[in-house]
């Protein structure tokens, strides 16, 4: 193994040799920059508290969270960097900076952040202008130690030490595996006997938060107010991507640059899907061209800078005006969703709004004719045929995780019950295929979801979407206010 600092650099293909006295050069002259010292993550009021209930999930353990390290685009290209939630759900630390970074909880409850400080300006160190990837003349400005200390309220420790802290006899070890490769090595990763005590870490940390505190309520309607702001840019880019060849892209960038310049991006990839293209689930190609005729199903979300994400989805008639037809699916999907999100108080199962809304759902299809079954024999656990028109579940918990939560257990989630401060997406759909030849030709290949977010309070329900119109004159309205 090399011992030369230089060696160690991530250096690219094409970079310039550096002479000594270039290096010389770099290493004198630095004013100091220190972080302002009233400076501290958003949320550290509640991150305490947060670190608490984890360590006393887990007395006497040793337990390693990751932030996760970078993936590869292409070649010399890594992707954006986001760190894992449960990582930052306990730090307050969202940026693109925590690479490779760890907290650990020790088996006495504390809590050490082991980070990678900011390069060093002179005494020997070229990281901060040559190093691609952790250089801060690349990449930015890391916090040191103390500032890390400072912005989290958690000790810190350099991130070389902890190969020598996971080295030798270990206290019973719990890790977050999967995120960071180069952890799970250091900590004997994967062993079968410690799969099932890293999997129960995992699961503890999305039961953690099922519930969310004022300030992860008050950062989702933040997400919230911003895609309504985004989806209101989408109908005034209409006119200009309609004539344009693949006017889903153009759609795409106008809700995109709202959710760059708002918050950290989208919380996921967003989903604009014309005509038939409504009928694919997750349509992210977005490649195609607008017709006027068909409708427009766009789902969508901006993330908060603190990592929390919406999850919306409106169709849209791209005259601004609904046909019969169209708006015969629509009401139907509609007063499934009205259904679904009568059920929600704290006490109700999980299950019960998505029950609710596929029995509107069936017995709209029957009354069509669609179904050749009644609607309580297409709706039996052994039939279940409604599904072939709607097949995905009905909504999801919602927070750091546009699926959030995913690691907890059925009976703690899906087969849980719903509690005040539990924030999930209600989203019912109807997805006629095009090539659907159980379907009337004039159903076929239209798809509508209408998607909104709500929060579980003391006596109900929130819709935290509100701003955005769901009934068809609503929409007709709201899109002849917006278009030009």
């Amino acid at each position: 193994m090399t011992t030369d600092p230089a060696a160690r650099l991530n250096t690219g293909s094409h970079d310039l040799p550096v002479s000594p006295a270039l290096e010389a050069f770099m290493g004198t002259g630095w004013a100091a920059t220190p972080l302002p010292a009233a400076d501290r993550v958003p949320g550290h009021h509640v991150t305490p508290a947060r670190r608490g209930r984890l360590a006393a999930a887990f007395p006497g353990e040793r337990l390693l969270v990751p932030a996760g390290q970078l993936k590869v685009r292409s070649n010399d290209c890594d992707y954006r960097f986001r760190p894992h939630s449960a990582y930052a759900w306990l730090t307050g630390l969202t940026g693109e900076e925590q690479v490779g970074h760890v907290l650990v909880v020790e088996p006495d409850g504390e809590y050490v952040l082991y980070l990678r400080p900011r390069s060093p300006r002179g005494g020997g160190s070229a990281e901060f202008y040559r190093d691609r990837r952790y250089g801060e003349f690349w990449v930015g400005r890391r916090p040191d130690l103390a500032e890390a200390a400072q912005l989290t309220g958690v000790r810190t420790e350099h991130l070389d030490r902890l190969p020598g802290l996971l080295a030798g006899p270990q206290p019973p070890t719990r890790v977050l595996a999967g995120v960071d490769p180069a952890l799970d090595t250091l900590a004997g990763r994967p062993h079968a006997p410690a799969a099932a005590r890293d999997a129960a870490l995992a699961t503890t940390l999305s039961e953690l938060r099922l519930v969310k505190d004022r300030f992860e309520v008050e950062q989702l309607q933040l997400s919230v107010d911003h895609t309504t702001a985004g989806f209101e840019d989408v109908v005034r880019a209409l006119p200009a991507a309609l004539r344009h060849h693949r006017g889903e892209r153009w759609l795409e960038g106008a809700f995109n640059q709202r959710a760059r310049a708002e918050g950290n991006g989208t919380g996921y990839e967003t989903i604009v899907a014309s005509g038939a293209h409504a009928c694919v689930l997750h349509w992210i190609r977005n490649d195609g061209p607008l017709d006027p005729t068909k409708l427009l199903l766009l789902d969508a979300g901006v993330e908060t800078d603190t990592l929390y994400t919406a999850d919306i989805t409106r169709t849209l008639p791209l005259s601004g005006t609904f046909s019969p037809v169209q708006r015969q699916v629509y009401d139907l999907v509609l007063a499934a969703q009205e259904a679904a999100i009568a059920t929600l108080k704290p006490g109700a199962s999980f299950r019960d709004f998505h029950r609710a809304g596929m029995q509107v759902i069936a017995e709209g299809l029957a009354d069509w004719g669609v179904l050749t079954v009644s609607a309580e024999e297409a709706l039996r656990e052994d039939s279940g045929l409604y599904r072939r028109y709607t097949l995905c579940s009905s909504g999801h918990m919602l927070g750091l995780d546009v699926h959030d939560c995913a690691k907890a257990r059925s009976e703690t989630y899906l087969d849980g019950v719903l509690e005040e401060g539990m924030v999930l997406t209600v989203e019912p759909g109807l997805y006629l295929q095009p090539d659907d030849e159980t379907l009337p030709a004039e159903l076929r290949g239209l798809g509508v979801r209408i998607e909104d977010d709500l929060v579980i309070t003391a006596d109900g329900a929130h819709l935290m979407s509100s701003a955005l119109p769901r009934t068809p004159d609503a929409i007709e309205s709201w899109m002849a206010d917006l278009l030009p």
